[in-house]
């Protein structure tokens, strides 16, 4: 059986060229880094998504955040909870059906917008709420890269009514609480998470971590599969 991923590859040889050259010209422009094997990867994805290698130093990850994330997916149907639909957009379909996964966003839904209106929150705020409400957080990956208020709403969910993700990929843009709302979440230790620190971030981000944890499970699962064979 092949090692090599093929669920998580560009669909084309040529696309997979230029996807493969590129890691290879950040490998050897980005200089000394401290990210371990597992990390590294998502890292250097991330700077291929947004040609910026402020990533190497800014992003940040919980000890188990990798492993984490990996046994998430490996274990099939783990919901992928997002605070803006662009994150479900952006995510390869055909990637997460390989792994039973599904996306889930709640920013525009009219009881969400209804209940921020009554209570003067954000939409971002109530999104979260309600996949909790739903049950969605509770050993999901969930992606953040718009909303600091969702993630902050989220280490409230974590601390105050032990919701427990799989995973946290916090990694709002912005200027209002969105490097607090990183370190924010940082402090929760009951949670793995891997997050921007300072200003930086997006949605797109988000979606290159993902990707790249998608193609580290792949890995994973075909070595498995070659030691069962």
């Amino acid at each position: 059986m092949s090692s090599v991923n093929t669920v998580t590859e560009q669909l084309t040889r040529a696309g997979q060229v230029i996807e493969h050259d590129s890691f290879a010209i950040i490998d050897a422009e980005v200089g000394p880094h401290a990210y371990t094997e597992a990390q590294w990867p998502i890292v250097r994805r991330m700077i291929h998504a947004n040609a910026d290698f402020d990533f190497n130093g800014l992003t940040d990850f919980h000890p188990q955040a990798v492993a984490a994330g990996v046994a998430a997916m490996l274990r099939g149907g783990t919901p992928v909870v997002a605070d803006v639909e662009m994150i479900c957009s952006g995510l390869s379909a055909p990637r997460l059906a390989h792994f039973g996964m599904k996306t889930h966003q709640f920013i525009s839904d009219a009881d969400v917008i209804a209940q921020a209106q009554a209570e003067n929150t954000t939409r971002a705020v109530q999104a979260m709420r309600k996949a909790h409400r739903q049950g969605l957080l509770q050993g999901a990956i969930v992606g953040i890269g718009n909303a600091p208020t969702a993630l902050i709403e989220l280490a409230r969910l974590i601390q105050e009514e032990g919701v427990r993700p799989a995973l946290v990929v916090g990694m709002p843009v912005g200027f209002v609480a969105a490097a607090e709302s990183k370190d924010l979440i940082a402090l929760q230790n009951e949670v793995p998470w891997m997050v921007i620190r300072g200003r930086k971030g997006g949605s797109t981000l988000v979606v290159a971590a993902l990707h790249a944890l998608l193609a580290l499970a792949e890995a994973q699962q075909k070595a498995q599969l070659a030691v069962h064979a």
